[in-house]
């Protein structure tokens, strides 16, 4: 017999997945050029040229074992080492290769991170809004999801709904900075406050209550604005990073667990993390993308259109009446619906081939969701669809 929940799961379909494959049939009818289709969040601006040029070096002239064969269940050594280095030189830590565990991707990181610090039947907390994922991330663990109600003033933490739900049941806190979907980079004054919390109920109950901190975003930080490095303000933090924004990479599917040194039992986490893999089928990612990410970890992608992207977003959206909390990374805004059933809302802009996502699913009712990680061009195009959306429905 099949497994019931599984099937059960085919009825809960991405509501992203679904608007994603809607604009690509509405493209076949009229063209993809003509649907303004903010749906999904796939990186637009090309990887590296030096990414490119190394794997190209590599292919014509490593040795093709060295580049196709396994790797090490916890990465390559020298990958490792190197991650490790890079982020010492950057935040300040003292990480060795030994706190490093490679993943595919921060969704595979999550997955490593979670089974490390959680049994069946623990709660696991996140805050609202909040990648809808972290769902099935969390629960097919055997753990339970929490989602702590959103601060939709600033989309910082509201700390008082944090502190009530924070009980002995919980394992971990599972934070996502800079945010998808609302674009919020948490401040050095929320990590302080939410590490102390952490820190005074983890004394009261008597066990560790860990952070994981999913940073796919770090690198999308907008001019002027603050990202602090979570892992700087609490030691039992397992830092969950992905390659995919910051190089343009997400087919490659490469990231890593980072655990911090200061972390209690921080000598076992990463060898940890590769027994998990044994029952999960990770089984380490391709090594040729492990060693071409090591050559280009100080780089990033041409990032600066996502700001230019979200500056006519915003402004456009300001002056047509929407409230919007102004995002100061990520490439996704996400502003108040202009009636209370923000599905409703999406389905109405799709008579203007707009396609965006109601808040929902990320566990705030409302609000929309836009991905601008497309051409500037097509956002500026949109612009009059936008207006005439609003003029008619609203």
């Amino acid at each position: 017999m099949i497994v019931q929940k599984y099937k059960d799961m085919l009825q809960g379909k991405s509501v992203i997945r679904q608007l994603s494959e809607f604009a690509t049939q509405r493209g076949c009818e009229i063209g993809y050029e003509n649907v303004f289709d903010y749906s999904l969040g796939n990186p637009s601006v090309p990887t590296p040229q030096k990414f490119t040029d190394t794997m190209i070096d590599m292919l014509q002239n490593k040795d093709p074992m060295e580049l196709h064969g396994y790797s090490q269940s916890l990465g390559i050594p020298a990958v490792r080492d190197k991650v490790a280095q890079s982020l010492n030189a950057r935040f300040g830590m003292n990480y060795t290769g030994n706190h490093i565990f490679m993943t595919t991707g921060a969704a595979g990181a999550i997955a490593h991170a979670v089974r490390c610090v959680s049994e069946p039947g623990d709660e696991i907390l996140t805050f609202a809004p909040y990648f809808p994922e972290y769902g099935p991330y969390i629960n097919l663990t055997g753990a339970v999801l929490k989602v702590v109600p959103a601060d939709t003033k600033s989309f910082q933490i509201n700390f008082e709904a944090f502190e009530e739900m924070l009980t002995e049941k919980v394992a971990a806190v599972l934070i996502n900075t800079p945010n998808n979907p609302s674009g919020t980079v948490y401040s050095s004054e929320t990590l302080r406050k939410l590490a102390a919390i952490m820190t005074d109920k983890a004394e009261k109950y008597g066990h560790d209550i860990f952070l994981i901190s999913d940073e796919p975003y770090r690198e999308i930080v907008f001019v002027d604005v603050e990202s602090p490095y979570p892992s700087k303000f609490y030691a039992n933090t397992l830092s969950c990073y992905s390659f995919s924004k910051s190089l343009s990479l997400p087919g490659e599917r490469i990231g890593y667990v980072a655990v911090n040194p200061a972390c209690r039992d921080a000598e076992y986490i990463s060898a940890m993390c590769s027994q998990i893999s044994r029952g999960t089928g990770h089984n380490c990612p391709p090594s040729i993308i492990q060693l071409a990410v090591a050559e280009v970890l100080d780089l990033t992608s041409d990032l600066s259109v996502y700001e230019t992207n979200m500056n006519i977003l915003y402004r456009e959206l300001i002056n047509l009446g929407f409230e919007c909390v102004k995002p100061g990374g990520t490439f996704y805004i996400f502003p108040k619906a202009l009636e209370e059933d923000a599905v409703a809302f999406c389905e109405k802009a799709k008579k203007y081939d707009l396609i965006v996502v109601p808040s929902d699913t990320f566990g705030v009712k409302g609000y929309i969701r836009l991905a601008y990680c497309i051409n500037t061009e097509k956002v500026e195009r949109s612009l009059e669809a936008f207006r005439k959306f609003v003029k008619n429905e609203y």
